[in-house]
């Protein structure tokens, strides 16, 4: 088995990652680090590896992942260059000039249903007690956030993790892909109600649910948690 495919053991506070996922998570930073602009050329695939200790197979993978988020792409004579970002696009795709309606919130949580909920069953299968106190560190963040802004990137961080230790690459690379969105609207509801004790309790329920290997609590929790943000959502709300 080669790296592109081992785990790496729970630092505190973070879930187990491929070690594909975490050279992406490197170079997303690096690119925040250096500034890069879009047209940026990116360092070869030899020198990605000597930077990040990784094989030129992780590497490749890695890139490719980015170009998928269209963080990257490919220029001839250039090379690998810094792109635009699916990111940035879905983000202006989704911002709602006159208020997120209930009808968009819906379609965004819905999603989020999808994923969150039908990831229950595969995190029951695969974690263990050790992930779950990584989980609840993760949870613990948000406590310490100060700002909208830092609770809803803690909010997600914690949903993130969650995902991450169902061990589906494509499931955690598709919810990575909506971030920009997913930590808006959690800024929206933050807004709204700075109460962040509240989601950290609603968190622990839920982790405690996995704990029990209860997956039907599991999946009323996660249920509630994604309907309760609607009430904060400006507009006519909308009946089922």
């Amino acid at each position: 088995m080669t790296d592109s495919k081992s785990e790496t053991s729970p630092s505190e506070g973070e879930p187990r990652l491929s070690a594909v996922d975490r050279l992406v998570e490197d170079l997303r930073e690096m690119f925040a680090r250096r500034s890069l602009r879009v047209g940026d050329a990116l360092p070869t695939e030899r020198e990605l590896g000597e930077m990040f200790g990784a094989s030129r197979n992780t590497v490749r993978e890695a890139l490719v992942v980015l170009r998928a988020y269209g963080l990257v792409e490919t220029r001839p004579k250039v090379g690998a260059v810094l792109a635009s970002g699916h990111g940035e696009a879905l983000r202006r795709l989704f911002s709602f000039h006159d208020g997120i309606s209930p009808g968009e919130f819906r379609d965004v949580q819905g999603f989020r249903r999808l994923i969150e909920i039908g990831i229950g069953e595969d995190i029951l299968k695969r974690a263990e007690p050790a992930d779950f106190d990584a989980l609840d560190r993760v949870n613990d963040r948000i406590l310490k956030a100060e700002t909208s802004t830092a609770r809803a990137q803690a909010d997600y961080a914690f949903h993130e993790a969650l995902i991450a230790l169902g061990a589906n690459r494509t499931t955690l690379t598709t919810f990575r892909f909506l971030r920009p969105v997913i930590e808006d609207l959690m800024r929206v509801g933050k807004d709204a109600r700075p109460v962040q004790a509240n989601t950290h309790e609603t968190h622990r329920e839920i982790v405690a649910a996995l704990r029990a290997g209860d997956r039907l609590a599991y999946a009323y929790l996660m249920s509630r948690h994604l309907d309760y943000g609607l009430r904060f959502v400006p507009g006519p709300r909308e009946t089922d």
